[in-house]
């Protein structure tokens, strides 16, 4: 055979050898042919739409090779030869890899209760990134243990988002001031949320129906400046165990609803029902109903639907109010203060822009022995409430512009806790999610 073809013949065998599959050491737990059994398309949109960063290849695709097998310099490959038919053919053997002789335990070999250990310090942001390194990780990094506490506060929560992370066992869930998308829930099992603040959020009244509908075990429930519905009243009347309640300046739901709520949260310790959409209908049904358990009410800025006859009827149902606030309920005059005389256990009362109620008037109330704070912002002068202050010395008078009654978060806007519970998982930037 010619010089030149014998060249061609061992040109086309190298060529030839390329497209033979390599075999990998059977010391190696590196797989490069698995393949996922979830979408991970769908996980990294979800990551895109609460603002996290997914993980990104490199060059070699080795996002999921060990740091130390990325960095370690690897030998020269070793080539074979193979005679077969007269034809050369170039083998590239798979050089071994040298963990065994490493230093250190591999992340495979460490127990799930470790790796959940270790996940706990992660904050959001993290934990939904290592979600996507295997199938493992992402069935840990989902344990129900690590989503306890979740504070999403003043995010853009795409559609689908609030579906995937209540179900993981979030029991405290602070998302205030967000943009909630339709959470798109796989199932209609019930969620776990005990302590849940939706304040002043941008949703949907079919999409907050689809939340609390879910929710059976609510203790503390903030929905602040929302429309509501009356199915969306059934809905918290299904949480018997609910201590705190805050619907100030909700709407969009009837009187016959509001007394099926009363009727049904029998353990209500703190109700604020201020400022609602509230017809002289809806504040009777409050007065009436509200359960005898009530320490904290709220029923301030019903202005001409609040009468004198409501407060006799609140004070017989309610015995034990140790805080109560009437404020911009302008029917209420000083013959309201017999009642509020029957409260012993009355520590705290909000008039504030009662204009029926003149300054003189406000002295009797320093009859009261258990009254310890009293606003009454709107009816006295600066003058007057000097010699309103000397006159009653040992009460603390306008020494608090809001309210706190059911309120989830009370002080600095920045802390992440609500009702005294502090929630861990938080992202950490302010970006849109």
């Amino acid at each position: 055979e010619p010089r030149g073809a014998r060249g061609s013949a061992r040109a086309r065998g190298r060529a030839g050898g390329k497209h033979l599959q390599e075999i990998p050491s059977s010391s190696s737990n590196v797989c490069s042919s698995f393949t996922w059994d979830w979408d991970s398309s769908k996980t990294s949109e979800l990551l895109s739409g609460m603002g996290v960063s997914v993980l990104k290849k490199d060059k070699l695709g080795n996002e999921n090779t060990p740091q130390e097998l990325l960095l370690s310099p690897c030998p020269p490959h070793k080539r074979q030869k193979v005679k077969e038919k007269e034809r050369d053919f170039v083998i590239a053997r798979r050089p071994r890899l040298l963990r065994d002789a490493e230093p250190g335990v591999s992340w495979d070999a460490l127990p799930d209760e470790l790796l959940l250990a270790i996940f706990a310090y992660l904050p959001l942001n993290d934990l939904l990134k290592v979600s996507l390194i295997c199938k493992r990780w992402r069935r840990l990094s989902f344990d129900e243990s690590l989503w306890q506490t979740l504070d999403l506060t003043g995010r853009n929560l795409l559609p689908g988002v609030i579906g995937q992370l209540l179900p993981a066992g979030v029991t405290v869930f602070r998302c205030p001031r967000s943009c909630i998308g339709n959470p798109l829930f796989k199932s209609s099992k019930p969620l776990r949320v005990q302590h849940m603040d939706l304040s002043n959020c941008t949703v949907s009244v079919a999409d907050l129906q689809s939340i609390l509908c879910r929710c059976e075990r609510l203790q503390n429930l903030s929905l602040e400046g929302l429309v509501l519905s009356d199915d969306i009243i059934k809905s918290i009347a299904q949480n018997p165990s609910l201590i705190r309640l805050n619907l100030c300046g909700c709407s969009g739901f009837s009187a016959e609803a509001l007394e099926l709520m009363l009727r049904s949260c029998s353990e209500l310790e703190e109700l604020n029902l201020s400022w609602c959409d509230f017809t002289a209908a809806h504040v009777k049904a409050a007065v009436t109903h509200v359960t005898s358990k009530v320490t904290q009410l709220n029923l301030s800025g019903y202005r001409q639907n609040l009468q004198i006859s409501d407060v006799k009827t609140l004070v017989e149902r309610c015995p034990s109010i140790v805080h109560l606030d009437l404020s911009d309920s302008v029917m209420l005059k000083p013959e309201c203060f017999q009642y509020f005389h029957q409260l012993i256990f009355l520590q705290h009362l909000c008039l504030s822009r009662c204009y029926q109620i003149s300054p003189a008037a406000l002295v009797e109330l320093g009859e009261i022995p258990s009254l310890k704070t009293l606003q009454v912002f709107g009816i006295v002068t600066d003058n007057s409430l000097q010699i309103l202050k000397e006159t009653l010395p040992d009460l603390k008078i306008n020494c608090s512009h809001f309210t706190t009654i059911a309120r989830p978060t009370i002080g600095n806007k920045k802390n992440h806790e609500i009702w005294g519970i502090k929630c861990r998982l938080t992202l950490r930037n302010s970006s849109s999610l």
